[in-house]
């Protein structure tokens, strides 16, 4: 993980400044035109997309978004910086867009910290215009090792060496709602065998409703109370890899260096009879009682 992931409003701004920035907002079209950071573009797909993890659909998700920031002008020399309303208000939406261009190799990305609710904070200014940049080349170098595919999953159930952690909603980990947008939107509901849950909110403390990473020790210890450390090989998963990006932010941020993210999560799992799922009371479901 990169020394510097999540930016200030400042920073941002003076990158931007010097034309080295290209800052990408996941918001909906309605929400970005309704006022967004000067110059940043809208790429709502990245928090919507639906990823399979076959190798049709792993070729299908590097070209789509290839081409998407090839559009936005993304050549590998500028920044990229990616940003949601708040860290803790559209499911992770902007550490999705850190993921995803951190798996397809891109050199320079970054999350703007505390999103868009900071930035108004601070007195940044909101525009309605649209900008156009001009096209590239997408500098496209797959870096697998952040990818978790459902036959790693599989591979992995009731392995000794690698550790499944769910970081869904409470009543997603409970098997009382299949998803976030709707009780039946998937076909099954339940949970992969042998996973721990970490609700992802509690990774974040809120004040005033600007979210924030808890501290390196409060995310070491929250692990560790369900038995993850640092060392150990860690898959993520929530229903499409958006919460569990923001689980990835936290958890890199505080040491953990072998983490990677299963992006089809339970909507391709729950979506696929042959595979697995726990019901009933789980395991490792205590909350975390946090400051």
């Amino acid at each position: 993980m990169p020394t510097t992931v999540l930016h200030s409003p400042d920073d941002v701004r003076q990158l931007l400044a010097s034309g080295d920035a290209v800052v990408i907002d996941v918001r909906d079209r309605k929400d970005f035109d309704a006022g967004h950071i000067p110059g940043a573009v809208n790429m709502p797909d990245i928090f919507t997309y639906l990823a399979e993890t076959t190798h049709d659909g792993l070729h299908t998700l590097q070209q789509t978004f290839a081409n998407l920031f090839a559009d936005y002008g993304l050549d590998g020399k500028k920044t990229a910086i990616v940003y949601e309303d708040a860290l803790h208000t559209r499911y992770g939406a902007s550490c999705r867009g850190y993921w995803i261009l951190s798996y397809l190799g891109y050199p320079a990305v970054g999350i703007l910290d505390g999103g868009l609710s900071a930035w108004r904070k601070e007195g940044g200014a909101l525009a309605t215009e649209t900008v156009t940049p001009a096209r590239t080349t997408f500098p496209l170098r797959i870096n697998s090792a952040l990818m978790a595919t459902y036959e790693d999953v599989r591979a992995a159930l009731g392995s000794p060496t690698v550790r499944l952690l769910d970081n869904r909603d409470r009543v997603e980990w409970l098997g009382e709602s299949s998803s976030p947008y709707g009780v039946d939107f998937a076909p099954r509901k339940g949970r992969i065998p042998g996973a721990v849950w970490i609700e992802w909110y509690d990774f974040m403390k809120v004040t005033d409703n600007h979210a924030a990473f808890r501290g390196a020790d409060e995310i070491r210890a929250l692990a560790v109370s369900r038995g993850l450390r640092p060392d150990d090989d860690i898959i993520i998963y929530c229903f499409k890899g958006a919460r569990a990006a923001n689980t990835y932010v936290a958890l890199a941020s505080a040491g953990f260096s072998r983490l990677r993210i299963y992006m089809g999560s339970w909507n391709e799992w729950s979506r696929n009879p042959a595979l697995p799922i726990e019901d009933g009371l789980p395991r490792a479901a205590a909350p975390y009682r946090g400051n």
